[in-house]
């Protein structure tokens, strides 16, 4: 696999939610590659394999050498990779405060399997002008487990196939790629002829192996490379994840329920699961690459956290919580290996006055987390995320921002759902993201929206009315007189 450097900007703006959404991929009716008016002169690519996903960060000066001010900067990637790229973020190195950074992926010749990331520059740049820029994004489902099956007390080692040339639409005058590495045990990995001083690339030192430097490289250079690494911890991919927000202006409370199709894609198992082999390595092998536990921090001032799966309720979970930490710990009812697969539900409840904020113009502002999730050490991705927020019946002029990265946001919509003792329904938030990562968890997800009085009233005074009918109703149909009487 050529693994290509993608730039994406990211902080999204307030925008009105409509049924239109922001499209991940487009086609461009230009030339077949972008044109070349820009130089890479100085490129740093750094890969982490930290975790069960890859991060890349490139750090590159560009140098517009064409005649004209130039916006548009081009990053070279592949079909595939462009399938599970998230979380792109572009910055200015040596300005932090510019931007933003537009970002869209892009289609140039459909016939080709080269796709690109068009950046948008905040500011076109002058011939001859320069600027730092810092793009790092995520890949997942990037690994493959080398051997793939195991037995239950194996270590677990993982594959990654990448180039060690960054590629690039334009010349690189000068680059390295720099692989970070969870640990030192990296038993194979790619040897390429070095340059100068140095006899063989990469140069190993600990957990990084750096390729390079390497001499000026023309646009579309690649050097495939592979690393297989120790990687003795869950490779966790959460296919699907559900969550619900539900506001409740009369209870004072804010909901929250997440559904997750949980897998996990490491290793798979040689022999059958041993259940006895299991209890003995809990006392002299406590490091396994199957997942047995996942911890999710809350905010402070949880309450009636709850934890079910297919089967029902799961008594394995703890719950701990005072004034400074939420923390919920839930354990499965079985450890994963690689291959398995565990849906699961949580769901607790917090006070309203954490997240909720009426405006002087009377309106509301709700701040909530994008994505929560378990925090683990070896991290989590997520393949694909729904949020719903749903607001009290009546409430109008929806508009949202978030921190995500926008290149993750798939789609946003509102919608109608009708609960219990509703008339018109309760007015639905529904946003769709793709490919992100537990780095991203704590992102805020701002909801402004407007609740008018009548609206607020609309439910007790049906209930009142309610409860009103039955009364009259039974006092009719108590005074009603249904005896036979003789003439």
């Amino acid at each position: 696999m050529k693994t290509s450097a993608v730039f994406s900007a990211a902080l999204s703006l307030l925008s009105l939610v409509s049924p239109s959404s922001a499209k991940s991929t487009t086609t461009a009716a230009s030339p077949s590659k972008p044109p070349q008016v820009w130089k890479n002169a100085n490129l740093v690519h750094i890969i982490s394999v930290e975790k069960n996903y890859v991060k890349e960060n490139i750090n590159v000066l560009v140098e517009n050498i064409s005649k004209q001010p130039q916006d548009e900067y081009f990053l070279l990637l592949t079909a595939d990779e462009a399938s599970r790229l998230g979380g792109v973020e572009v910055k200015d190195r040596k300005n932090a405060k510019a931007g933003p950074f537009g970002v869209e992926v892009v289609e140039l010749d459909p016939k080709s399997n080269d796709q690109y990331i068009r950046i948008k520059l905040p500011a076109a740049l002058n011939a001859g002008a320069q600027q730092t820029l810092g793009i790092s994004y995520y890949l997942l489902k990037a690994y493959k487990p080398l051997p793939a099956t195991i037995k239950q007390e194996d270590q677990q080692f993982l594959a990654h196939s990448f180039s060690a040339l960054c590629p690039s639409a334009y010349v690189t005058s000068k680059q390295k790629t720099e692989v970070k590495l969870p640990s030192a045990n990296v038993p194979d990995y790619t040897k390429l002829p070095g340059s100068g001083d140095v006899k063989e690339f990469p140069v190993k030192s600990g957990a990084k192996l750096t390729y390079g430097p390497f001499d000026e490289k023309p646009a579309g250079a690649v050097e495939p490379a592979q690393v297989r690494f120790e990687f003795n911890k869950p490779v966790s991919h959460v296919t699907e994840l559900e969550r619900d927000i539900e506001v409740s202006h009369w209870g004072g409370n804010v909901a929250f329920e997440e559904r997750y199709t949980l897998i996990h894609r490491g290793a798979n198992l040689s022999d059958q699961f041993n259940r006895v082999k299991w209890a003995q390595a809990a006392y002299y092998q406590p490091n396994t690459h199957a997942l047995k536990e996942m911890k999710f921090p809350l905010r402070v001032g949880s309450a009636d956290p709850y934890y079910t799966d297919v089967i029902g309720n799961v008594s394995t979970s703890r719950f701990r919580s005072n004034k400074r930490e939420a923390l919920l710990e839930i354990k499965p009812r079985y450890p994963l290996f690689g291959g398995w697969k565990y849906p699961f539900t949580i769901g607790w409840n917090s006070d309203a006055k954490n997240f909720l904020r009426q405006t002087v113009n009377g309106g509301y502002i709700l701040n909530v987390p994008f994505l929560e999730g378990p925090k683990q050490p070896e991290g989590i991705e997520y393949e694909q995320v729904q949020v719903r927020v749903i607001l009290p019946e009546g409430a109008e002029n929806v508009k949202y921002s978030t921190t995500v990265p926008q290149s993750s946001i798939t789609s946003d919509d509102v919608e109608i759902q009708k609960t219990f003792l509703d008339t018109i329904g309760r007015t639905v938030l529904v946003i769709k993201a793709r490919n992100l990562v537990d780095d991203l968890r704590e992102r805020e997800l701002v909801v402004s929206y407007d609740y008018p009085l009548s609206a607020s009233l609309r439910k007790p005074l049906i209930v009142f009315g309610s409860v009103m009918a039955l009364f009259v109703g039974t006092w009719v149909l108590g005074n009603l007189d249904l005896k036979f009487t003789s003439k």
